[in-house]
């Protein structure tokens, strides 16, 4: 792509306690090598560190850097409140916590050109730098995991997708379907996938574009994700009654599964202690729940044909455990009447 011919492009990113990321990221965006004009619009949610401070600095070294304030705080009203303050005709998301592959703009306005598509993205490319980061990265990326979309796995071929990791915009696609639907705090990209599809356009994946993903980095802060993912999976599916899919169903149906067992195994125990004959003992068989759970997620860590350090696959199962039954614990409980901040 010739400069001359490079379309200008709004990048937004949504910003919040991001002062670890925040500075590799912008740069990742900066060294694109972009040929055509660019701006970028850091919008600010309110942070506990020094994410503000920051985004600042980085604001008065770069001219075509800009900062707007997002009071609300939540993902998708950053979105609309950096995609309505954008000059350009074409939006690029980029997420605050990640870093975008070489050539990722100039490739994302290639496609969105030679497709016709609204929306284009590509590969989450989890990496982790602690073995427990990585122990996720590898979660992330794996069919015992989350890694059944193509945009986990990257083995899928180009072409029309039911949706991709952030992606790059036309404005006027995004406008037309009224942009991110600002209550939904997760899921929103999933979501707004799914209302461009069914107004008739195209959402494509390439595993050109690929987008580093830096993972959480604690069993808590891991925890809290995959709870609030959870229950906002089920708000999409509670509006979208034909986005229900069962492997959206797995993770719910095993918590039940194991919390009933284990339930039962316990009032086995107890009979057993009692003294009570072997036929009301029965609930012990409960037991066979959750061993078998940890049966499957220790025996598919270790047999996984992947070249990782031998702590990253010992933690492997613990973040598998931690990713499902978050998740699963979150969709049935769900957001109840209210929304969350």
């Amino acid at each position: 792509m010739s400069s001359y011919l490079a379309p200008p492009v709004s990048v937004v990113i949504p910003v919040k306690n991001e002062e670890r990321y925040l500075e590799a990221s912008v740069d990742g965006v900066l060294n694109q090598g972009y040929p055509g004009p660019m701006e970028i619009i850091l919008v600010i949610a309110p942070s506990t560190d020094r994410t503000a401070q920051i985004a600042q600095e980085l604001a008065d070294r770069h001219e075509h850097i800009r900062v707007i304030d997002n009071p609300d705080g939540t993902t998708p009203k950053a979105l609309n409140l950096g995609v309505a303050a954008s000059r350009y005709d074409i939006i690029v998301r980029v997420d605050a916590h990640g870093e975008l592959g070489p050539e990722y703009i100039t490739t994302a306005v290639e496609l969105l050109e030679r497709t016709g598509a609204a929306n284009v993205g590509g590969i989450m490319d989890a990496k982790g730098r602690t073995p427990f980061e990585q122990a996720v990265a590898v979660a992330y990326t794996s069919k015992l995991g989350l890694g059944s979309s193509a945009f986990h796995q990257g083995d899928a071929p180009e072409g029309p997708a039911e949706t991709v990791f952030l992606g790059v915009f036309r404005k006027a696609d995004l406008e037309a379907v009224g942009g991110f639907c600002p209550e939904f705090d997760r899921a929103q990209d999933w979501e707004l996938n799914y209302r461009l599809r069914q107004s008739g356009r195209q959402v494509w994946f390439s595993p050109n574009l690929r987008v580093t993903y830096r993972p959480r980095s604690t069993v808590t802060a891991l925890a809290k994700q995959f709870f609030r993912t959870g229950k906002w999976r089920r708000e999409v599916m509670r509006r979208h009654h034909d986005s229900v899919s069962l492997r959206y169903l797995a993770a719910p149906i095993a918590v039940t599964g194991i919390v009933t067992g284990t339930a039962f195994g316990i009032v086995g125990i107890v009979r057993a202690a009692q003294g009570k004959p072997w036929l009301k003992r029965w609930p012990l068989i409960g037991w066979a729940a959750p061993l078998g759970y940890a049966g499957i997620i220790g025996l598919g860590s270790a047999a996984m044909k992947r070249e990782m350090d031998p702590g990253v696959r010992a933690r492997l199962p613990l973040v598998l455990a931690v990713m499902h039954m978050s998740w699963g614990a979150g969709f049935l409980v769900g957001l109840g009447e209210r929304s969350e901040d």
